[in-house]
């Protein structure tokens, strides 16, 4: 029996029927590594899909789901202590993590145990940054070096910054301790990967969907309710450009197509960091997406009693 499973993939892959097949099968439990569901109220535009975690009457349980209210602050490093304890209460329960997400950057912490997490937020030192441009953060990175150089992600901007926060704060304080990592170097890693064309598919279909079935007057119930335009355009995505339009600088088309691209691009980005993470060591089983789920199914079912 694994220890643990995880099924990655970029966004509309089918991931979560997928882990939940995966979870009635081996006794297992779901833990959610999406760094936007952990938002209660932002169910439609995050695709929490609820419905899916429940397979012939039989409910399969869920974590790190609705644990906080939108609109509030929460971090990696936060994610991190939340992950911790409900992996350890899973397996005291006698039962199997199924990690299901496709928020690369969580996934990669908890697989590898970042210690780097724990850092602060240094604001004084980000609205410095604010001012540079690209090059000009990738050279003040490479004048900061420290033990982190070598695992940091600098693929965009924001990471780029937190990489100089953290690297500043290790050559600023020497001296300091910070948690020692949990590793799930035992964690079997599946990932669902489609032809670009068919991704591309289903995320304009499912966007249809979920703009014909609600996700506006979601947007709509949340700045009701007192959570600042700004917030919600710092989610991205859905309720970035949704925000935008009902603010009214942007109309309906627009808001659309914007949003349509910005998703294709976000899958896109999801794969080239998934990519990445095999560069760096972890093995992770590619399966067909275009495949019956039942297919898939012993496709994993079989690995894993390669590997156990």
């Amino acid at each position: 029996m694994p220890k643990t499973v995880v099924i990655l993939g970029p966004t509309a892959s089918g991931k979560t029927r997928l882990a939940v097949q995966v979870a009635q099968r081996l006794n297992g439990e779901i833990i959610s590594v999406d760094s936007r569901q952990v938002y209660r109220s932002m169910d439609i535009g995050t695709g929490k899909d609820l419905d899916e975690y429940q397979v012939d009457n039989q409910f399969i349980p869920y974590h790190l789901i609705n644990i906080v209210d939108a609109g509030a602050e929460y971090n990696l490093y936060q994610f991190q202590q939340d992950f911790n304890a409900v992996y350890d209460q899973i397996l005291e329960r006698g039962r199997v993590p199924i990690l299901c997400g496709g928020t690369g950057l969580y996934l990669e912490a908890v697989l590898k145990g970042h210690r780097y997490t724990a850092i602060p937020v240094n604001e004084e030192l980000r609205a410095e940054l604010q001012n540079y441009t690209g090059e000009e953060l990738l050279d003040r990175f490479r004048q900061t070096p420290s033990d982190y150089a070598v695992l940091a992600d600098t693929s965009t901007r924001k990471r780029l910054i937190r990489a100089i926060e953290i690297a500043t704060y290790l050559t600023e304080s020497p001296s300091i301790e910070l948690p020692g990592p949990v590793l799930l170097s035992d964690a079997v890693i599946f990932g669902i990967d489609l032809p670009v064309e068919m991704r591309r598919q289903r995320i304009s279909d499912r966007l249809q969907q979920r703009l014909q079935n609600g996700m506006i007057e979601e947007v709509q119930r949340l700045l009701a309710s007192g959570i600042p335009a700004e917030k919600l355009i710092f989610y991205g995505l859905e309720y970035k450009f949704i925000t935008q339009y009902l603010n009214g600088e942007l109309d309906y088309p627009t808001m659309t197509a914007r949003l349509e691209t910005a998703i294709h691009q976000f899958a896109k980005r999801q794969m080239t960091f998934f990519r990445k993470m095999e560069r760096d060591g972890f093995v992770i089983h590619w399966l067909d997406g275009r495949k019956p789920l039942t297919h898939l199914m012993d496709i994993v079912t079989d690995t894993l009693a390669l590997n156990f």
